[in-house]
């Protein structure tokens, strides 16, 4: 627990977030960087990325250096070093030998029974920083990125992946798709790759995202149809139509209509709206659930309605319930 005359420090600085970022603001923020407390850095960190204090740069890089010094002793869970990275980040420092520092940091902290890394959040935030950083070539960037998409953390895989999309470009694409294939012990590191992907190459992507409907894995199904949503490519929103009529009798088609529904494309609503008026009982019912989402559109909750009352019996008792009485 921090103690009193911390948590003072700690409310001063807060007071400098409803004030104009004054000179007096900055030389607060600068001493407060220079304090040997990663709690009280890391607030004045986050303060001058929130007012945008880019006169502070050489100063949150001496405080951000300071902390790779003993790192269990003067920084316990990163919170300095997280604060500093993300400001520093957020503020478009494009240095590459910080950021490199922090991907390549382990920091392993007692836990019960053990040790556990504290360093993930900051090796995601400076392979995020790299990927603007322009002081080396984007091949080497690269190169470290590709170490990221090994990385320990899951987290941090993500971040390398959504780095690599920031690069952008045909090597970027082919990096992503390799990661795609290959796979990954957890599903949202493979969901963000095809996010990704889809990000850089567009429609071009989307024959291979939806191979991955295609697959046994569910959570990997999963993942590729609602990455297919998110594009709000309408050649994705017929490659999910296509892969839904395919699936009925397979698998669960439940993650197919919630990607049409985040799609958000006028062929992906009237697709859902036409299964509520005519489809199989069960697929309206399952529709509706789809369609929660837009329950703040009133818009879309109209249409929705009129669908469900030319089906009218269960799937119209079910719109009532689930989008009329607050539940």
């Amino acid at each position: 627990m921090p103690s009193r005359k911390i948590e003072q420090q700690l409310d001063q600085l807060n007071t400098l977030r409803s004030q104009p970022a004054t000179e007096a603001t900055a030389r607060a923020l600068c001493k407060a960087l220079a304090d040997r407390v990663n709690l009280v850095v890391a607030k004045a960190a986050a303060i001058a990325g929130e007012l945008q204090c880019r006169e502070l740069l050489p100063d949150l890089e001496i405080a951000f250096e300071r902390f790779f010094q003993k790192p269990v002793e003067t920084d316990p869970q990163c919170w300095a070093k997280n604060a500093l990275s993300k400001t520093l980040k957020d503020l478009e420092y494009a240095e590459s030998a910080l950021f490199l520092c922090g991907l390549r940091h382990v920091q392993m902290e007692p836990v019960y029974k053990g040790h556990a890394d504290t360093a993930a959040t900051l090796r995601g935030t400076c392979a995020l920083a790299l990927a603007q950083c322009r002081d080396i070539p984007s091949q080497e960037i690269m190169q470290h990125l590709v170490n990221a998409l090994a990385d320990s953390a899951a987290s941090v895989r993500v971040d390398a992946v959504r780095a690599l999309e920031q690069m952008d470009g045909d090597a970027a694409a082919l990096l992503l798709r390799l990661k795609a294939r290959m796979g990954d012990p957890e599903p949202e590191v493979t969901g963000q790759a095809l996010d990704s992907l889809l990000s850089i190459e567009r429609d071009a992507g989307v024959e291979f995202v939806a191979g991955f409907l295609r697959l046994r894995d569910e959570d990997t199904r999963e993942q590729a149809a609602l990455a297919l949503g998110a594009s709000r490519l309408a050649s994705a929103v017929e490659a999910l139509k296509e892969a839904w009529s395919r699936s009925r009798t397979v698998h669960s088609s439940e993650p197919l209509l919630r990607a049409l529904s985040i799609s958000r494309q006028e062929s992906g609503f009237e697709f859902l709206l036409q299964l509520i008026r005519d489809g199989r009982e069960q697929d309206a019912l399952e529709v509706l659930n789809a369609l929660r989402l837009h329950r703040e559109s009133p818009e879309i909750m109209k249409r929705v309605r009129n669908a469900a009352e030319v089906r009218g019996g269960p799937v119209l008792n079910l719109f009532r319930e689930r989008f009329e009485s607050g539940c």
